[in-house]
C-alpha cells in the first residue's frame, strides 16, 4: 500500500515536499514515480526514480523545479516542488513499477496540491 501526503493550499512561488510511504512491501528494488492529474485533464507523468535512486527522469514541464528522491531505509518516496505555479494544481499520485518496464502496477491514493495566484 502506498500513502501519499504533503499536499495543501499554497501561494504561487511557495515550496512543498510530498511524501509517499509504503507499507506491506519493501520498495527498494522498485522504480517509483510521481504523476499528477489536474482538474478536467488526464493524468500525466511527472518524475521517476530508479530503485537505487541513482537515476531520475522528469517531464519537461517540471524540470528544474521538481526533484524526486527516495529514502529506502524509510521505505519512502519524496517529491520536492519549488516555485509552485497555479498550473501545478493537481492531485499528485505516487506509483511503483515492480517489473521495470515503465508500467506502474501499484498506486497511492493521491494528495491534492492547490496553488493560488
Amino acid at each position: 500500500q502506498l500513502q501519499a501526503s504533503g499536499g495543501g493550499l499554497v501561494q504561487a512561488g511557495a515550496s512543498l515536499r510530498l511524501s509517499c510511504a509504503a507499507s506491506g512491501r519493501t520498495l527498494s528494488t522498485y522504480a517509483m514515480g510521481w504523476f499528477r492529474q489536474a482538474p478536467g485533464k488526464e493524468r500525466e507523468f511527472v518524475a521517476r526514480i530508479t530503485g537505487s535512486g541513482s537515476s531520475t527522469y522528469y517531464a519537461d514541464s517540471v524540470k528544474g523545479r521538481f526533484t524526486i528522491s527516495r529514502d529506502n531505509t524509510k521505505n519512502t518516496l519524496y517529491l520536492q516542488i519549488n516555485s509552485l505555479k497555479p498550473e501545478d494544481t493537481a492531485v499528485y499520485y505516487c506509483a511503483a513499477d515492480s517489473r521495470g518496464g515503465w508500467i506502474y502496477n501499484y498506486w497511492g491514493q493521491g494528495t491534492l496540491v492547490t496553488v493560488s495566484s
